[in-house]
């Protein structure tokens, strides 16, 4: 761990601080100019694949944003390609996974003993530390094995989940399987980026929204509840972090993660009720509010932070990524203003105590 002892980690293990950490899902993006230029000569996985690269691209998004966390630069599928499911990025349609895994066969083909293939990662995520040292902390991440597992079955983006939902219903243990597969290849990958200096893992359940109570706790619960039991070994905490989730909030919960995501369809003081402060939580503003004038924004970036009402275990954040055309401007000064207004409130707490 590069920065054991940052707001952002001790907000991670629920333990008080001076102020409330802040830092946003997709910091490096096309929002960014400097990123920008760097995708005019570079492909998205040509940047995840070189560590000077993908370092560069964290570390310029933490420090023009001024915020408490660089999140590691990284594509959420590149563990298929270890596991022998090549894929590439359609314009317009985003990721296409070249055969889709729909059989008991297309399963067992997938291989487990590669993941140390992935070690670009980790080797960008050592650079970043190396760069901060205890100035910043390193968020490093992972696909969740629902997402991933709906990807490869679906073959790319997916509106009903037909082919995924099938495989669960009708073919339980190929499911089980292919689950076990991928938490087998994304805990080595995560733990490696942990050795390299990372300072918290995040586990990114993109998709996990689309599903009941009920088949989450069937069928993806227990696998992401022995992926983080295992990840925790390597002493960092864990945040897990699902889209369009409220409803699945107190079962997320059941998975042991240290943090819970929260995105914007839910107030943060509900959430936070809804998994009775069992785990601290990050979040929760709607990304589009980004785009609005400078009175709104931190009007409801203050009305996040009074919902959190200075108990410990809040990270800002948004409900989900940046977006392409979002001023960065407003991300700094979002960033900045959640600083010191979080600061101030501590500081009146701590004169009046």
């Amino acid at each position: 761990m590069s920065a054991p002892n940052s707001s952002f980690v001790r907000a991670c293990k629920s333990q008080s601080t001076d102020r409330t950490p802040v830092w946003f899902m997709r910091q490096a993006g096309r929002y960014m100019r400097e990123y920008r230029a760097v995708r005019k000569e570079h492909s998205l996985l040509e940047i995840c694949k070189k560590p000077a690269l993908a370092a560069q691209v964290t570390i310029e998004a933490a420090e023009i944003l001024g915020v408490d966390a660089a999140i590691i630069f990284a594509d959420l599928l590149l563990p298929l390609e270890v596991m022998g499911l090549p894929f590439h990025f359609s314009a317009g349609e985003g990721p296409v996974i070249e055969k889709p895994v729909r059989t008991e066969e297309n399963i067992a083909q997938l291989r487990t003993d590669r993941a140390t293939e992935l070690g670009y990662v980790s080797e960008a995520v050592a650079l970043v530390a190396k760069h901060f040292a205890e100035r910043v902390p390193v968020i490093g991440f992972c696909g969740a094995p629902f997402t991933l597992a709906s990807y490869m079955i679906e073959g790319g983006g997916s509106r009903n989940y037909v082919h995924a939902k099938k495989m669960m219903y009708n073919s339980p243990a190929h499911w089980d399987a292919l689950m076990s597969k991928l938490v087998a290849v994304t805990t080595e990958y995560s733990a490696e980026q942990v050795r390299a200096g990372a300072d918290a893992i995040q586990i990114f359940d993109s998709w996990v929204g689309c599903l009941s109570v009920e088949d989450y706790h069937r069928y993806v619960l227990p696998h992401v509840k022995g992926m983080v039991k295992e990840l925790q070994k390597t002493g960092v905490p864990i945040i897990y972090f699902g889209t369009d989730s409220a409803t699945l909030l107190p079962a997320m919960s059941e998975t042991g993660a240290d943090v819970i995501g929260l995105d914007w369809r839910i107030p943060l003081d509900e959430g936070w009720r809804r998994i009775e402060h069992r785990a601290a939580v990050q979040g929760n503003l709607d990304p589009v509010l980004l785009f609005a004038d400078w009175k709104q924004l931190k009007s409801r970036a203050e009305e996040i932070l009074d919902y959190a009402e200075g108990r410990p275990g809040h990270i800002f954040n948004l409900g989900h990524g940046i977006l392409p055309e979002t001023p960065v401007e407003n991300v700094k000064n979002l960033a900045r203003f959640v600083q010191e207004y979080s600061y101030s409130r501590s500081s009146n707490k701590r004169r009046k105590s």
